[in-house]
């Protein structure tokens, strides 16, 4: 439920009148099958559409030593299933206007369809289908392991594909966060038939899954679809157990100064730890991150893009994960002007310490955050990418409903603390992706230098 409350003009004075937004999750149940399978159910019935999707608790933090292969597992799922080819699949889905996507991140896998509720007779079942019994053709697979190679092999043309991977790969080393997601030319090429079914079998299993409905049905009906769909579906040998992703390793400034000969700009990434996706200062530190570097009026683009030109843009951002996350300002600049960025991208952020948040500015960015909130979980395919995600990531709905009352209690006093306690502010992290040649002499000055060259397979120094 949305609710908005007008406040207008007092003694008739002629003032516009101010929109506070109250956002509250909808209502949903949840169901425990007896397989371990759990499944969301939300009833949304103002369009004839319905979402669902599966979420598996598995991603690239479960890859080891087969980087990409959680990624190749997520997309093979929709090659075709044991009865049906993929052309079959396909077929079925766009002869009806419906959608299906699949695939992977660092913790969770996700297979997702949208229909409209006519055809949910058909669907549905072709759903728990593609979930339950893929086929894992091998010369599908083949198709699919070669155009995501040749993929890897072209992002490394552009820096700001993988500038995010490095910085993963820097801040949390050999841990399972630095694994990357996509993998590696190597790693990829090397994935068999055999490895994407033995990680299916391992990790796509009901008691470590969560189906997500929502949308146009019937409750009790919708719930006696999914026990009759997925209720057969059985686990094998032991469930995964919780395992620690790492920590972010920030102990002395560094820089990785990955080497591109033929750049003629620098892309960079600076900044530490940041906060787990149910951290309980989650909401207020979306409005602090929004007055540094979160819209396009923020402290960071006005001083890099607006005020001096260096750049076409600047921004940062809180990623989070389950058991931790990052922080990073990012942006990107002529090689030439390197210096000239870099200093005044940490001058811009350590206005956070210097002058702090004044009430004007932070009411402003109030307004926006709680402007902008809303409006992202309204279709019924975003509440379903929701609900996976407080799956995936142990988030509580306490976390949404009190949305509203925590960017409103948000105090300057507040936020003082709030950047003290998280934004990292000493020993910071530094990625740079660039012509070495060019700007090596300024990355010496944020840190003890690790040079790497980016056309070596993988986003970690090789071993002197």
């Amino acid at each position: 439920m949305i609710a908005v409350v007008m406040t207008g003009a007092v003694l008739g004075a002629a003032v516009a009148p101010v929109l506070a937004a109250e956002f509250r999750l909808p209502a949903f149940e949840t169901v425990k099958l007896p397989n371990g399978l759990t499944v969301y159910l939300m009833e949304r019935h103002e369009v004839p559409l319905i979402s669902v999707r599966a979420v598996v608790k598995a991603g690239a933090v479960n890859d080891a030593a087969q980087p990409g292969l959680s990624n190749l597992t997520g997309d093979a799922l929709l090659l075709g299933t044991r009865a049906r080819n993929k052309k079959a699949i396909d077929e079925a889905f766009d002869f009806r206007g419906a959608r299906l996507a699949g695939g992977a991140g660092a913790e969770s896998s996700t297979v997702q369809a949208n229909f409209a509720r006519k055809d949910a007779a058909a669907l549905l079942p072709l759903f728990a289908e593609i979930v339950q019994q893929p086929s894992f053709d091998d010369a599908e697979l083949a198709k699919l392991r070669e155009r995501k190679v040749i993929g890897l092999k072209q992002a490394k043309e552009a820096p700001r594909n993988v500038v995010g991977t490095y910085y993963r790969a820097m801040l949390f080393g050999n841990a399972p966060y630095g694994i990357p997601a996509s993998g590696t030319v190597g790693s990829v090429s090397a994935l068999k038939q055999a490895d994407v079914q033995r990680y299916y079998g391992q990790f796509y299993r009901p008691d470590n899954a969560a189906i997500v409905v929502v949308g146009d049905f019937q409750k009790d009906e919708m719930r006696r679809q999914i026990e009759s769909l997925f209720g057969a579906w059985k686990a094998t040998g032991p469930a995964p157990q919780q395992q620690d992703n790492g920590k972010v390793q920030a102990d002395k400034a560094r820089v990785w100064l990955v080497n591109k000969p033929d750049a003629i700009e620098i892309t960079f990434l600076i900044g530490g730890a940041g906060i787990a996706r149910n951290d309980a200062d989650y909401v207020p530190l979306q409005v602090l991150n929004t007055i540094l570097g979160g819209r396009f009026t923020s402290w960071l683009n006005d001083e890099l893009r607006v005020n001096s030109g260096l750049t076409y843009g600047a921004s940062s951002q809180f990623s989070v994960l389950s058991q931790t996350g990052t922080f990073a300002i990012s942006s990107f600049t002529a090689s030439a002007k390197t210096g000239d960025a870099l200093a005044l991208a940490h001058k811009t952020y350590q206005r956070l310490w210097d002058k702090g948040i004044d009430k004007a500015t932070l009411d402003s960015a109030k307004a926006y955050v709680k402007g902008q909130f809303p409006p992202r979980y309204e279709t019924g395919e975003q509440l379903a990418g929701l609900l996976g995600d407080m799956y995936a990531s142990n988030v509580g709905r306490e976390q949404i409903d009190n949305f509203t009352r925590d960017v409103d209690s948000l105090t300057p006093e507040r936020a003082k603390a709030l950047v003290n306690k998280h934004f990292p502010r000493n020993n910071l992290q530094t990625v740079l992706i660039g012509k070495a040649a060019d700007i090596g002499d300024v990355a010496k000055k944020y840190g003890d230098v690790t040079e790497l060259e980016i056309g070596t397979d993988g986003f970690q120094p090789v071993a002197k």
